[in-house]
């Protein structure tokens, strides 16, 4: 496989990024963000999977309807739990509900390398700080890469979250990330695409 498209989906209170890669054949979906699900049925999409980067609740708010909606398998490092989603924690926060519609990982990727989709075969590197199920998905053979909350344009996902540990990300950064190809381009899950080569010279919590 050596052309794909994608597209960027932006949505919910916290602007959370979701990328759907059409190979020609078959859909994926990585991330599901408040209101992705109509999205794709505005498009006509038929989905063939949802692969989630980390389970925080403005990432997988949609899950459920996706789920719903295209009665396609989810892939995730973890079972569900509210550790990981955190929506109580969120509710607290901002004072409002949080609700989530349920949803149930098919493939566990926990110990996992690559994930062998038809036509879209991808690496798997596990990198925690912000979640502890946090992954970023390398797309083999193409200087791409799906990287949830991990690294932003000039900044990295919060680690003031319980089970965040700060420490542990900026290592994970540096050993699993920073070695890619310095043209590799991020999708991250928040803000706009950056590259590899970009963040190791300009990011600030990386010098």
């Amino acid at each position: 496989m050596d052309q794909f498209e994608i597209e960027q989906f932006c949505g919910g209170l916290f602007q959370t990024n979701g990328y759907l890669f059409n190979t020609g054949a078959k859909y994926w979906l990585f991330d599901a963000p408040d209101g992705v699900a109509e999205w794709l049925s505005g498009k006509g999409v038929e989905l063939d999977g949802l692969i989630l980067t980390h389970q925080h609740h403005d990432h997988i708010i949609g899950a459920g309807k996706v789920v719903e909606a295209f009665g396609c398998p989810v892939w995730a490092h973890s079972e569900p739990s509210e550790d990981l989603t955190m929506a109580k924690r969120l509710e607290a926060m901002i004072g409002m509900p949080c609700d989530l519609d349920p949803y149930q990982i098919d493939h566990l990727l926990e110990g996992e390398t690559a994930l062998h989709l038809p036509e879209l075969p991808v690496k798997i590197l596990h990198v925690p700080g912000h979640s502890p199920d946090s992954l970023c998905f390398l797309i083999d053979g193409h200087p791409l890469l799906v990287g949830g909350d991990v690294l932003f344009s000039g900044g990295i996902g919060r680690t003031d979250f319980p089970h965040g540990d700060h420490d542990l990300l900026i290592s994970g950064i540096k050993e699993k990330l920073c070695p890619l190809p310095e043209e590799t381009q991020v999708l991250p899950g928040h803000g706009p695409t950056t590259a590899i080569g970009i963040e190791k010279a300009t990011n600030p919590f990386l010098q």
